[in-house]
């Protein structure tokens, strides 16, 4: 999977994989978090921190399912545990970068709202006589 992310990016992902969803999911809840109009530069960090989150999950998932996470021989935890950490460091700076507080959307004020909703409602009146 990380030969994968790294030569293709998550825009490639089969759209109705698991995987896919999760990282469409973030990097939509991420954009939705800056207000809904990020910089490309906010992008290019939310296409890597969605890389990072779902390569983060996958070592989640196989950490979780070892026996142990210390080498008994080594008295030593695992190297994927240290690994792991490495990568939320990473995604925390990433979001850090971002921004953790979430940003509203600009909001229409209530003259443009009204005057916009006139406009349609006599576009539709104008379309639909009777």
């Amino acid at each position: 999977m990380r030969r994968a992310l790294a030569v293709l990016g998550t825009d490639r992902l089969d759209g109705r994989s698991a995987i896919a969803q999760a990282a469409r999911r973030f990097k939509l809840d991420l954009v939705r978090d800056l207000g809904g109009d990020p910089s490309a530069q906010q992008l290019a960090i939310i296409e890597v921190a969605a890389r990072t989150m779902l390569l983060l999950s996958s070592v989640d998932d196989w950490i979780m399912r070892q026996p142990s996470l210390v080498n008994a021989r080594k008295k030593a935890l695992l190297p994927a545990v240290r690994e792991r950490q490495q990568l939320a460091d990473s995604l925390a700076r990433m979001l850090g970068q971002l921004g953790l507080a979430r940003k509203a959307a600009p909001v229409e004020s209530l003259d443009a709202y009204l005057a916009r909703r006139a406009a349609e409602t006599a576009a539709q009146n104008a379309q639909n006589p009777g």
